[in-house]
């Protein structure tokens, strides 16, 4: 699929964003003060950024509100319902913290399942389609999961628990590619399935069914190089996983704990950018582009 920049910089951000509101929202003892307020700015302008960048994707970004009433069957609009929730218990949490000094513990256990639970949905608006079978996998939520966990570690502090959380996040990466690769071919569907004719025999594309592209090859139909594609994974991993690892490991300091967050966000981003650029749509099998 078309690889829209807002939706990359929303899913990078939002996820790091909520993974630190969720270790914040949990901790026994949590900064007060400016240090409070320091954290809880950063873990906001994150969460809060990355959701507003993805209503630049939408036709009409002043109409996002309406996604609130379909909760009931759409993950996007459980995503919002989440994310709001969240947002507004973890603010008062954090003005108790930082303002009155008083830690208010169910309040940010409740924002923290919140968060777990607004990056959850928004995996599942990916995880839930089956006319992307790369996305179609359980991998796909502890994908999304594992990295804002780990990245909310990081950008928190908790270096033992980061090293832990990157090193299973690196996993479930490795897993989700290996499967990845394969989803489309093991998926069953075909040209003759794509066009309905496959009960006639082998299906073969001529000529496209259009004389210029469309919404649909637009918006759905992206085909990147393999060898590109493998380059951009070993940056990818480097970036999310192992350098940050490297830096961890070595004796305590502040630029090597920065440089070890300025790589984890990149490498997302860049994880993030292939999630969608290696997403094969099925519509991309009619138009004989896969």
């Amino acid at each position: 699929m078309h690889p829209a920049p807002s939706v990359i910089i929303f899913s990078t951000l939002s996820g790091l964003g909520f993974g630190l509101l969720f270790w914040l929202g949990i901790d026994p003892s949590p900064p007060t003060g400016m240090i409070g307020f320091i954290f809880f700015a950063i873990a906001y302008a994150l969460a809060v950024g990355g959701l507003l960048s993805s209503t630049f994707h939408l036709g009409h970004p002043e109409r996002a509100w309406r996604a609130f009433s379909q909760w009931r069957t759409s993950w996007l609009s459980r995503e919002g319902v989440c994310a709001v929730g969240a947002l507004c218990i973890l603010g008062l949490y954090a003005a108790a913290l930082v303002f009155l000094n008083i830690h208010i513990a169910f309040l940010g256990w409740i924002g923290a399942a919140l968060s777990v639970a607004t990056v959850f949905t928004t995996s599942m608006i990916y995880g839930q389609l089956a006319t992307v079978p790369r996305w179609k996998t359980p991998l796909t939520p502890a994908l999304y999961l594992t990295f804002s966990l780990a990245g909310g570690a990081l950008l928190s502090g908790r270096t033992t628990i980061a090293i832990a959380l990157l090193l299973f996040a690196a996993a479930v990466q490795l897993a989700w590619w290996q499967r990845g690769d394969k989803a489309l071919a093991n998926s069953g569907t075909d040209l003759g399935t794509a066009t309905g004719l496959g009960d006639r025999g082998t299906v073969r594309s001529m000529a496209h069914p259009h004389t210029s592209p469309n919404y649909l090859m637009k918006e759905f139909v992206y085909v990147i190089g393999r060898k590109h594609a493998m380059k951009l994974r070993v940056i990818a991993f480097g970036l999310t996983f192992a350098l940050p690892l490297i830096l961890l490991l070595l004796p305590f300091s502040h630029i090597f704990a920065a440089l070890a967050v300025l790589s984890h966000i990149a490498g997302v981003a860049t994880s993030r950018w292939l999630f969608f650029a290696e997403a094969e749509h099925v519509v991309g099998l009619y138009y004989g582009m896969r």
